[in-house]
């Protein structure tokens, strides 16, 4: 992925985007990644040329196989550490089946407390925070583990 710079200096920011769905029993997907094992919500880096929709839209699809469509934008993160804006969105389900892939080995659905007991702190908040569905998206900062 290229970055623009706007100043002087290299760019020093990239965006991400995640999406969180959810099921009718109020659980959110779970991927468990295959390079690192961990479980956190489907999401990746928006390319240069590419809306937050369709990026978002994108990403999911590769990790997932689901066509989903962004229902609300639940939070707004920074992770201070490596300079990462991360775009949170609830999403619903159109279409599709899981299906494993290159970059997940498996899936879970997850209530609120086994979000908290299985995902690190920076990516549960952005579960949590999607998951309580408030009227204003959440604003956070996080070093790519622990909140800040």
């Amino acid at each position: 992925m290229e970055l623009i710079s706007l100043g002087a200096g290299p760019a020093r920011h990239s965006v991400s985007v995640t999406g969180v769905l959810v099921d009718d029993k109020g659980r959110a997907l779970l991927t468990r990644r295959r390079d690192n094992q961990r479980w956190e919500p489907p999401g990746g880096v928006l390319e240069l040329a590419e809306s937050i929709e369709d990026g978002l839209r994108r990403e999911v699809r590769e990790e997932t196989g689901l066509s989903v469509d962004p229902v609300a934008l639940t939070g707004v993160y920074k992770n201070m550490a490596r300079g990462i804006i991360g775009l949170v969105f609830r999403c619903r389900i159109l279409a599709g089946q899981l299906t494993v892939n290159d970059e997940v080995t498996e899936f879970q659905w997850a209530t609120a407390g086994e979000v908290a007991r299985i995902v690190s702190e920076a990516q549960a908040v952005r579960v949590l925070d999607a998951l309580h569905g408030n009227a204003t998206p959440a604003i956070r900062q996080h070093d790519g583990v622990k909140l800040v």
